[in-house]
């Protein structure tokens, strides 16, 4: 409950009690095997900027086999060997490249790379915490992560080449080692660096939650934490209870692979030669993967809804539009991700009476999102805006989450998705909804707390060029694949001219290309920008944006315990921007309400009886001065 009073000195669970960051730290504990969150998160982003380039990398490689599937290009050869003999990419390969930019992308750098970054660094920061809940359980989360990367690159280096069965590794290919090169050592590798990123995210999201819920700072109340903390904690919760589910079947599939069982294999023939699985089912793996798979896609765009709530509301100056709202449509979309699964599964011959079901709640969980789309329109409208580099990738997500939502209503419904699945429609509503918007969520956030990070100012400039030319291309890239997928075109397809109906769109790829080209070499400003920055940049002030949240009262330089004293208390909630009667347009959450009279609400004391009796005295008593004072003249 809201308090007036100016001063509370009493510690908070002893943890001021404790001395911080007072002994010697060699470069392996400060850098290498860090324990401090701030370090582990500038870990999970690094690793994570690494995984993307390297994505980004295959992407352009499938995207030049789509535009010019009959030109040879020597540099193929050289590049990728026998994979591209006579410049070509082969088809086994170019399946292969697909399949692990798309598990890069989803699972590296969206979740690990999203979620860790920004979990590890502000979930202790914005509560009032010294570090998380099991320091050493963070660093093992981070070592599980890189671990798992390892792992999955290892698999271009190994004779049969990496996992090539799309990134749902869909049995039967993924659950007979000998029906394609890509179903042998590589399918294990990814299996087995799934297992590996799995546990690296339970270790994280036990941690995030035990940390939000236990280690609070004085007057830090569940509604009085920033969106960014309510959706990282949401979406610690979703990996806990959906990520095992993934294990289970990765289990199974181990079990069918190398142990003769038959979980989701069934009267499969290899060439003449009949195998003697029967029972299974592939149907088992596309439950069991996507009761993961639908909750995977907010575990990667609630962090980047909430970044946005954040740095949308410190740059527009305003209070973020239906606080209250925006958390319960968050703990709304949580609870429905668990039951919409099956609008994956409308064309595996489900009864139309359950894809009625599942068609029904997956329109449902629209209403959430549509919540938080209205909510950040209505932050920004009349708002006082500082259009920031981070200020315009947060517009951007909302962008794209609003044209990649819509095209979401036409793959909801199982009458029009039994048309539109499979077909490049489904690759340009995820990428726009799912892909772009949580790559400009996580990119608000770098641009927005980078000073943070490391005590130093990002270039706007280049920021402005990063946004622009990334933003255009994205579009240019996304938005024409809807017409390809309307018109019936094959996604996961190696070329385009086999069939006649598809070569009128030849000349749509070789624009999306161009386009993904330009679109990669605009992440070379963004990479020098990063990586100059952290070593030339502007030193940055302590508040460089004037926001109200915790982490802001931290030291520039960092500390492992990140505050040198007593932990601040915390008296408000974190968007009182603009407040009128206020003298500045911003007031930190830990100003207490005695030092703003001239600017309290009835609403900022919730119901506490006694502050709004100090508060209704002080009123009574401005107004007659100032009756006084007229009195006088």
């Amino acid at each position: 409950m809201s308090t007036i009073t100016l001063h509370d000195t009493l510690h908070h669970d002893g943890h001021d009690d404790h001395s911080h960051g007072h002994h010697k730290e060699t470069f392996l504990t400060k850098y290498v095997f860090s324990q401090d969150h701030k370090m582990i998160a500038k870990q999970f982003l690094i690793t994570g900027i690494i995984m993307a380039v390297i994505a980004m990398g295959l992407s352009i490689l499938f995207r030049i086999q789509l535009a010019w599937p009959d030109k040879s290009f020597p540099l193929l050869e050289s590049l990728l060997g026998k994979w591209a003999e006579g410049g070509r990419i082969k088809p086994d390969f170019y399946l292969a490249l697909v399949t692990i930019h798309g598990t890069i992308m989803v699972f590296f750098v969206l979740t690990a790379g999203l979620s860790g970054t920004f979990s590890n660094l502000l979930i202790p920061l914005q509560i009032g915490a010294r570090d998380m809940a099991s320091p050493f359980l963070n660093m093992l989360s981070y070592w599980f992560f890189l671990t798992a990367c390892v792992i999955m690159m290892s698999s271009f280096f190994i004779q049969t080449g990496p996992a090539s069965a799309g990134w749902t590794i869909y049995p039967p290919l993924s659950a007979l080692p000998t029906a394609i090169p890509g179903s042998g050592l590589g399918m294990t590798l990814w299996l087995v660096s799934m297992v590996c990123f799995v546990a690296s995210s339970l270790m994280g999201g036990i941690n995030y939650v035990s940390t939000i819920l236990n280690m609070r700072t004085k007057g830090m109340d569940l509604w009085k934490m920033p969106l960014t903390i309510w959706a990282l904690f949401l979406t610690a919760i979703l990996g806990i209870l959906s990520f095992p589910v993934l294990v289970a079947g990765v289990v199974l599939l181990i079990f069918d692979r190398s142990f003769g069982t038959s979980f989701y294999l069934s009267d499969i023939v290899i060439g003449t030669q009949v195998m003697p699985n029967e029972g299974g089912s592939p149907i088992l793996w596309q439950h069991l993967f996507w009761f993961l798979g639908h909750p995977e896609v907010y575990i990667v765009i609630m962090p980047a809804l909430g970044i946005s709530s954040e740095v949308i509301s410190v740059n527009a100056r305003k209070p973020i539009f239906g606080y209250h709202a925006m958390i319960y449509s968050l703990i709304g979309i949580t609870v429905l991700s668990f039951i919409v699964w099956g609008h994956h599964m409308f064309v595996t011959g489900m009864n139309p009476l359950l894809g009625g079901v599942f068609m029904i709640t997956t329109l449902i969980i629209a209403v959430p999102s549509a919540v938080k789309t209205f909510n950040y329109l209505a932050t920004l409208w009349r708002g006082n805006i500082r259009f920031t580099p981070a200020m315009l990738f947060a517009i951007g997500l909302v962008s794209f989450f609003i044209s990649g939502g819509l095209t979401g209503i036409f793959l909801g419904n199982a009458s029009l998705d039994i048309n539109l699945h499979d077909t490049y429609f489904v690759v340009a509503h995820f990428h726009l909804v799912m892909g772009s918007a949580a790559i400009f969520g996580m990119l608000a956030g770098v641009y927005h707390w980078y000073p943070k990070m490391f005590g130093r100012m990002m270039n706007a400039k280049l920021g402005y060029l990063h946004f622009w030319l990334t933003f255009i291309c994205a579009y240019l890239v996304f938005f024409p694949l809807h017409f390809l997928g309307l018109d019936g075109v094959p996604r996961r397809y190696y070329a385009f001219t086999e069939f006649e109906f598809m070569q009128k769109w030849m000349t749509v790829n070789v624009l999306v290309t161009w386009a993904a080209v330009v679109a990669a070499l605009a992440q070379v400003a963004f990479l020098w920008n990063f990586f100059y920055s952290i070593f030339k940049g502007k030193k940055a002030p302590q508040n460089p944006w004037e926001a109200n949240t915790l982490e802001w009262t931290t030291p520039v330089e960092h500390l492992h315990g990140n505050w040198p004293g007593e932990i601040p208390t915390v008296y408000r909630w974190p968007y009182d921007y603009s407040k009128p009667g206020a003298t500045e347009d911003f007031i930190p959450q830990t100003i207490p309400f005695s030092e703003t009279m001239s600017s309290n609400m009835p609403h900022d004391f919730e119901g506490n009886a006694e502050s709004e009796r100090i508060q209704k005295e002080w009123s009574d008593r401005e107004a007659a001065a100032i009756a006084a004072a007229e009195k006088n003249k």
